[in-house]
């Protein structure tokens, strides 16, 4: 799929088919992730693959927003690890560029998912760190349910023009 067309294209897809997202396809989609820019080069991310329905549906348990994933077959969950941090306090920048290539690389691939939020949410935090045992400088920053479809969202048109300013304000 073409760069423009995935970004106008790209929708939070909440409903899934009941079919398996191949793990070649969600591989793909991190590696697209690690490709993603971060300051001075840090790339302080780690990830998690989850497709275990016992864990899927613990989920939403303590993530409310989450709440789909009880209808998907996988998920993602991004990851900020302190131990590669070198550029003090600028984590969230990279992790939410990281996030947004992994959902681009899906959707280019046919495959619908939504970011849930997690990170600075102090419950959301705790809760995954809890449920995958992460050790305390792995900190969970978003979690991307994963799946196809139940159908096709339309295309909105998102542009504001009046939002656009040039030289000043």
């Amino acid at each position: 799929m073409d760069t423009i067309k995935a970004l106008y294209t790209r929708r939070s897809v909440r409903k899934f088919q009941n079919k398996p997202v191949p793990m070649n396809l969600i591989e793909e989609a991190v590696k697209a992730a690690m490709f993603a820019p971060s300051a001075k080069n840090q790339q302080p991310w780690e990830f998690i693959i989850v497709d275990k329905r016992e864990i899927l549906d613990k989920i939403p348990s303590f993530s409310p927003y989450a709440v789909m994933v009880k209808g998907a077959p996988a998920g993602v969950l991004v990851c900020f690890n302190r131990e590669y941090e070198s550029a003090e306090g600028f984590f969230p920048q990279d992790l939410g560029a990281a996030t947004q290539n992994l959902l681009l690389s899906l959707h280019a691939n046919g495959i619908g998912a939504v970011w849930t939020g997690v990170y600075p949410r102090e419950d959301r935090v705790n809760g995954f760190m809890d449920l995958f045992k992460l050790p305390p400088q792995v900190i969970p920053f978003a979690f991307v349910v994963i799946g196809y479809p139940e159908s096709e969202l339309p295309v909105a048109d998102r542009f504001k023009k009046e939002r656009v300013h040039y030289n000043k304000w």
